[in-house]
């Protein structure tokens, strides 16, 4: 898709959510299924282990050095100026310079699993043997988080989000399903483990074959690494935004382990994992519009201010349900999904994190906004400046408040960094100040509705609040807006007879 004004459109923007939200939401739906039988199949403190192994190779993932999203904007912004040729070059320089970085970050990695393990977390010594042999599998194969992302940039700069999805559906359904067959024949993290590193191995060779197609003559010979030095600069920022965020995200689970104990660990982490999950809703609809916006931001300014209008609703639209439902039906769905121990021990942690997850979902939109216009420099400064407050506040609150204190501090932190990201797309990109001053009511209602709802003593109460809470978000919403945005949410179904923002 070459067109700008096609691919900065409603249609196209639908067409990406629906593919992006597809290809994870349907693994999610087998992941709700599976959780409760990996946890039988492990025992808590292994699956407490589990977890802080998957947290430990997301973190990983910021050694992409943010490239994998300054790539999307260097393409897109080519593709829509009309330079896709000069496409197969930089993806080459770019993808060798990150499996040289990778692999020597792996090797660090791999170093450091025995002092992780046997010196910071309280695991048990009968498990430390394993847990170091299981880590040590998943860091030799976090190369390929790295590779993944980059490859996916390139696919979606193309907007080629249909025939990626299609790909990456059997793969990450894959990535649920083999734990709990390895698990069958072989009683080890390390075999469940080597079922994941399978899954990315996959995931890499299926995207290497849909992205050739598009780089014709794509070869190593000849590369040019001065080419992704203006990628490298930009993605630094990208790269310590990410590694603060990520960083903050799981902080709190490896303080849990730390002070107070691998049970402490799940019973806060399940819940996270699950709150987690409805990130699927805004990261489909940001991986759509960061091609979008950095193919329009600097010749369609109005269309790139609808696009962010327009994305924030989408965002709202889609988390609020999940984001009431989490929290009116806490003790219940863990109930139901884990059984009564974890509803005792977990439901309070989930509505907290229920309320931040909805903050923490909308600002996916100025995120992606904020990238597109080359300025991640100043979401990386703000995301510092909440990792200096929000982790001691969370060490703090262990002690006081035990679990639930940390997702208090989590859910306070979501709440800043969406107000902030709002904030910081009006100021620096004129367009959208409008935008974000028509989405600041809707936000605040639906926001502080949620919040609200945790005071509430029973099921009734909370039921009751929540279709107040959405009512009062609808009627904001149609008063807020302008008229085009009223009658999408009037209308959803007129998105798809748009031909442009």
């Amino acid at each position: 898709m070459s067109d700008p004004h096609a691919r900065a459109g409603a249609r196209a923007m639908v067409s990406g959510v629906f593919w992006n939200a597809l290809g994870r939401g349907l693994p999610l739906l087998l992941a709700l299924v599976l959780t409760p039988v990996l946890v039988h199949q492990l025992g808590l403190e292994r699956w407490g282990l589990f977890t802080l192994a998957l947290a430990m190779v997301g973190v990983f993932g910021v050694f992409d050095f943010g490239v994998g999203q300054a790539l999307t904007r260097a393409l897109a912004e080519r593709i829509g100026a009309g330079r896709a040729a000069e496409a197969t070059g930089l993806v080459a320089a770019a993808l060798a310079t990150l499996g040289m970085i990778s692999l020597a970050a792996a090797l660090g990695l791999w170093l450091f699993v025995p002092l992780l393990v046997e010196r910071i977390l309280k695991v048990p010594p009968e498990l430390q043997p394993q847990a170091v042999d299981a880590m040590r599998v998943l860091a030799a194969a976090a190369p390929l988080v790295v590779l993944n992302a980059s490859l996916w940039g390139v696919l979606a700069a193309w907007q080629r989000f249909r025939a990626a999805n299609l790909v990456t559906i059997p793969v990450n359904l894959f990535y649920y399903l083999g734990p709990v067959l390895v698990l069958l024949v072989w009683d080890s993290l390390v075999g469940v483990m080597l079922a994941l590193v399978a899954c990315r191995l996959a995931n890499t060779l299926s995207y290497i074959w849909l992205v050739r197609p598009l780089l014709p003559g794509l070869s190593w010979r000849g590369v040019r690494l001065r080419l992704v030095v203006p990628l490298l600069r930009l993605g630094g920022w990208m790269t310590f935004n990410g590694m603060v965020t990520q960083a903050l995200l799981y902080a709190d689970r490896f303080l849990i382990g730390a002070m107070l104990s691998l049970a402490a660990v799940a019973w806060y982490a399940t819940p996270l994992d699950l709150v987690l999950r409805v990130w699927i809703l805004p990261v489909a609809v940001a991986q759509t519009l960061l091609p979008a916006f950095a193919g329009a931001f600097a010749t369609m300014p109005a269309q790139t201010a609808a696009l962010l209008r327009r994305g924030a609703l989408a965002i709202m639209l889609l988390v609020l349900p999940a984001a009431l439902l989490l929290v009116v039906g806490a003790r219940e769905i863990l109930w139901l999904w884990l059984g009564a121990d974890f509803a005792a021990g977990g439901a309070r942690v989930l509505q907290i994190l229920g309320v931040g997850i909805f903050f923490s979902c909308v600002a996916f939109a100025p995120n992606a906004l904020l990238d597109a216009i080359g300025r991640p420099d100043m979401t990386a400064r703000f995301v510092l400046g909440q990792a200096v407050v929000f982790l001691p506040l969370a060490a703090l609150l262990l002690p006081v408040a035990g679990i639930e204190g940390a997702a208090v501090a989590w859910a306070l932190r979501a709440a800043t960094d969406c107000a902030g990201k709002l904030w910081l797309a009006a100021r620096l990109y004129g367009p959208a100040a409008e935008a974000a001053r028509g989405l600041a009511p809707v936000l605040a209602v639906a926001g502080l509705g949620l919040a609200a709802l945790l005071a509430l003593p029973s099921l009734p109460w909370l039921l009751g609040g929540a279709v107040l809470v959405l009512a009062g978000f609808l009627l904001v919403a149609l008063r807020a807006l302008p008229e085009e945005d009223r009658m999408l949410l009037r209308h959803p179904r007129a998105l798809l007879r748009l031909k442009g923002a």
